[in-house]
């Protein structure tokens, strides 16, 4: 009677450990068809879209958020499917595909679905308060002083020819510089670190300010910026 029960004790230990397997394969198997099936996704915007007006409209927000930034995510979705790229993050596809010619559309929706993400991210209702802290001294360090950078960034911003974008970044030196990209292009293609960004394209200010671009740029860094 002993020995049977431990043959049957035996049999349940095996049985149990058999159970534990497949779960565990299932797991995996689950999983990794999740990771096949990643998509990248339009951020929620992290205020309504009526909550920078009236500086920057609702209605400019539905064309902008909700068509602009919405393509950019939708094509990229539709260019990684079946490469490389389909399982990576939009920080590696862009870093991974800048520079690469035959990668230059997926590098231009991967950039700009993430530029515009980080643009959402630098505004705020009743903003264009001056930073304080760490950030307000290297600023005062590297330009001089708050109205100094100000001043340099409006102009990076306004001389930029055609569509692309003003950044404040910080280089690996710690040193912060103002920049302008064209297009897509964006300081992670160059390893630098960006603080805050105002995209010139016209898309984004056309509707509310037409022609006057400077007009904008202004209303972007009196009134909309968050450091």
């Amino acid at each position: 009677m002993a020995k049977k029960g431990k043959y049957f004790y035996f049999g349940r230990g095996v049985f149990f450990c058999l159970v534990i397997r497949l779960i565990n394969a299932y797991i995996d198997r689950e999983l990794s068809v999740r990771r096949m099936n990643m998509t990248f996704e339009l951020p929620e915007l992290p205020y309504a879209k009526n909550a920078l007006e009236p500086y920057i409209s609702e209605k400019t927000m539905e064309f902008h958020y909700g068509k602009h930034h919405k393509a950019y995510v939708d094509n990229l979705n539709k260019l990684v499917k079946d490469t490389e790229f389909e399982n990576m993050s939009l920080e590696e596809v862009i870093k991974t595909s800048a520079g690469r010619a035959e990668f230059s559309a997926i590098f231009n929706n991967a950039a700009q679905a993430w530029n515009h993400t980080f643009f959402w991210n630098c505004m705020m209702k009743d903003g264009g308060h001056a930073p304080q802290g760490e950030l307000r001294a290297k600023i005062d360090r590297d330009f001089g002083s708050y109205e100094k950078f100000k001043e340099e960034f409006k102009n990076a911003a306004t001389s930029q020819f055609g569509s692309g974008w003003a950044w404040l970044a910080e280089g690996k030196d710690g040193k912060l510089a103002v920049m302008k990209t064209s297009n897509a292009d964006t300081p992670l293609a160059h390893g630098l670190k960006p603080i805050i960004t105002c995209d010139v394209w016209e898309h984004a200010y056309y509707l509310d300010y037409q022609n006057r671009r400077p007009d904008f740029v202004s209303a972007f860094l009196e009134h909309l910026v968050k450091y």
